[in-house]
């Protein structure tokens, strides 16, 4: 346990943020922006700004006396070989490794009980990390493959596709691509989502209409076929592709927003063929999941919060001729197939359990899990026997087992030499009460030696919606944070998906506040029950998550001492009005929509309830200048606020990574260095004097 006692830390002086004079008005309401000149991400004055923050908060940082030794834990956990599920396409098993501190995975693959040999190595595409590969997709006989690539974290992509079998780039490079997956048909070709390019920045400006193209391979990027989504009938915001394991089929899912989408089918064998509407309704979720001839299986959570999957013929696809295959449960269900079989994950107070059934909805078997924890992959093409799953929780690094299809038998296939000793932890799940009385899970994750004093320094986690689920996952970092000394506590609050469709939406729009009340109670209960106290807690979250912290560090700045918000939505009157950021109004409404939503929004909006004279907790803010989902503008907007109107000895700081993105494809370099920073910031700031 390190040593902790009280530290005054010195009244820093921050960098002059100048105020401008910018007033919007909402429903005859006055709202000042003062810095609303910090939205332009390509201005000199914005680019000073960053220079000027970053200076200040590497000099505070600078006098954490143990830095270098948490950079040297977090390294030596992350320095381990990690593989993923391994995958079949073509005559090749293929898979992702890492060697340990390599900033990308590598893609191997291997034919038979051959050695494995690297297929796509992204380390090499730029000198220092920062271009990541974006995915990847195998043509039918796995004999082309197209992958994409990001550059400095950016959601904009390039796509190449290669040759499997002489390793040669093929066909024209594609670029500009955006929230996209590749689909092929045959060998022929493939469909891609993009939006035209914006006139203004790319990083910030609104991008609002997706489309999608059908690639023939051998032309040219601009003869590239319009499918869906070019006319103003078809517009909407995230527009997707599918073609059926067969080629037979292709699926459009067409959404607005991040919940709920319509669903297009066309047959491809029938040149004639026009778009059959599987669903209109836009309230509910659908995918398609496989096909067995003409039948068509679906995942929905249409009349089912918690997930079904139904069978219709493609002929007739709309929901009124669906059938049950396996029926919604009490759990949410996410499926997968693979050799012919549906297996199917429930989520059971966000632990996993999983189901082996066959296409007409027989049980085969439970899958036997090795711990209480998460499980995932069972993937596979239809004629597979073998299937893989990955398996973890907080104090288990993750583990690859194979699965015999026929059999059901499980045998371990890659256990990681992690330098984590999981035995020396453990994970408690508890249940508390929130403030309207729902019970909220939580899973608390501490050394098994750990005294319940109230002494321990503890990171509460949350991010509460979105649908998504925050299942047990190992994390090097976090497990660096552990070794640390430290407590990790991830609450299960509204707005994610661990209940389906009803605790995601009790967590939505005029209900927001449930989010904020879910975690308080959270972090009220730690120090109820002597987990840690205020002055030795920590709050974090990212992207919807940094929300989650910025709202309640400013609705209750005396439950804890540190506050860390990355890369976070901060300024609810006008996330709508950047790039992709319209398709989050499912989960928070917009200012315009009514009066009613624009004061609610106002009344959390971190930029906007930040107030004069408070003393709020140590904050260190975290972004990236080319984040172009939550555009690095909030992040700056609020820590200007905090910096102009805190009051009291705690820091209010921002760090800004350069030449990084949302965090998807961060280099582990750049990994390292981020949380030697921030388990810094936040050990020094909960009184830790050395470690």
């Amino acid at each position: 346990m390190p040593e902790v006692e009280s530290q005054a830390a010195s009244v820093l002086t921050y960098p002059v943020t100048r105020k401008g004079d910018v007033v919007d008005t909402y429903f005859g309401v006055q709202v000042a922006d003062p810095y609303r000149w910090l939205e332009d991400d390509r201005s000199a004055e914005t680019e000073a700004w960053v220079k000027a923050q970053n200076k200040a908060t590497q000099g505070y940082l600078e006098q954490v006396p143990y830095k270098d030794k948490i950079a040297t834990v977090v390294k030596n956990l992350l320095n381990y070989e990690r593989i993923s599920a391994p995958f079949t396409e073509g005559d090749y098993t293929y898979f992702y490794k890492n060697d340990g501190l390599q900033n990308q995975s590598v893609v191997y693959r291997q034919k038979g009980e051959g050695e494995p040999q690297v297929f796509i190595d992204p380390n090499k595409l730029s000198d220092d990390g920062t271009v990541s590969l974006a995915g990847l997709s195998f043509s039918n006989d796995g004999s082309l493959a197209a992958y994409l690539t990001s550059t400095g974290g950016s959601d904009w992509r390039e796509l190449y596709v290669i040759d499997t079998n002489t390793m040669e780039k093929v066909d024209t490079k594609l670029v500009d691509l955006k929230f996209t997956g590749v689909s092929w048909y045959k060998n022929e070709g493939f469909y891609y989502s993009s939006y035209d390019k914006p006139e203004g920045s790319e990083l910030s400006e609104k991008t609002d209409q997706h489309k999608v193209y059908y690639h023939k391979m051998g032309t040219a990027q601009k003869d590239d076929i319009a499918i869906f989504g070019h006319t103003e009938d078809q517009k909407h915001r995230y527009v997707g592709a599918e073609v059926s394991d067969d080629n037979q089929y292709l699926m459009i899912s067409a959404a607005n927003s991040t919940s709920g989408n319509r669903a297009y089918l066309k047959n491809l064998n029938d040149t004639n063929a026009t778009w059959i509407t599987v669903k209109e309704s836009i309230e509910s979720d659908v995918y398609l999941l496989t096909n067995k001839g003409e039948d068509l299986y679906l995942a929905t959570n249409y009349q089912a919060p918690n997930s079904k999957i139904v069978k219709v013929k493609a002929s007739a696809p709309n929901v009124e001729n669906w059938q049950d295959v396996v029926s919604e449960t009490e759990n949410v269900l996410s499926p997968s197939t693979a050799g012919g079989y549906i297996f199917a994950e429930y989520m059971v107070d966000a632990i996993s359990k999983v189901f082996q059934y066959t296409l007409d909805g027989e049980q085969v078997r439970e899958i036997a899990l090795p711990d209480i924890g998460t499980a995932g992959s069972f993937a596979g093409k239809q004629k597979a026997t073998t299937t893989y799953f990955t398996f973890s929780n907080y104090t288990t690094p993750t583990t690859i087992y194979s699965y015999d299809i026929t059999t059901g038998k499980t045998a371990l296939f890659n256990k990681p030499a992690s330098a984590f000793d999981g035995s020396q932890y453990v994970s408690k799940q508890v249940f508390y009460t929130s403030k309207d009385g729902t019970k909220v899970p939580m899973i608390i994750t501490q050394h098994k030696d750990a005294k319940l004093d109230g002494s321990s320094p503890t990171i509460l986690y949350g991010y509460g919606g979105f649908n998504v689920s925050l299942t047990p996952q190992f994390s090097s970092t976090v497990a660096a944070w552990l070794e640390l000394g430290g407590s990790y506590a991830v609450a299960n609050i509204r707005g994610g998906g661990e209940y389906g469709k009803a605790w995601h939406k009790a967590g939505t729009q005029l209900q927001k506040q449930n989010v904020f009340d879910d975690f308080i109670a959270a972090a009220e209960y730690l120090i109820d029950n002597k987990y840690t106290s205020s002055k030795h807690l920590a709050l974090r979250g990212g992207s919807n998550g940094g929300l989650l912290v910025g709202a309640v560090a400013n609705q209750r700045p005396d439950l804890a001492a540190v506050a860390l918000p990355a890369v976070g939505v901060m300024d609810m009157l006008r996330y709508h009005t950047f790039t992709a950021g319209a398709g989050w109004a499912y989960d928070y409404g917009t200012a315009e929509q009514s009066k009613e939503m624009f004061e609610y929004l106002k009344a959390y909006s971190p930029v906007h309830t930040v107030k004069s004279g408070v003393e709020y907790p140590a904050t260190l803010v975290t972004t990236a200048d080319h984040d172009d989902r939550v555009v690095p503008a909030h992040s700056f907007k609020y820590a200007a606020m905090l910096q102009a109107n805190h009051t009291g000895t705690s820091p209010t700081l921002i760090r800004i990574e350069t030449d990084a993105g949302h965090g998807a494809g961060t280099p582990i370099s750049k990994t390292i260095e981020q949380y030697a920073d921030i388990y810094g910031f936040t050990l020094y700031n909960l009184g830790v004097k050395n470690l």
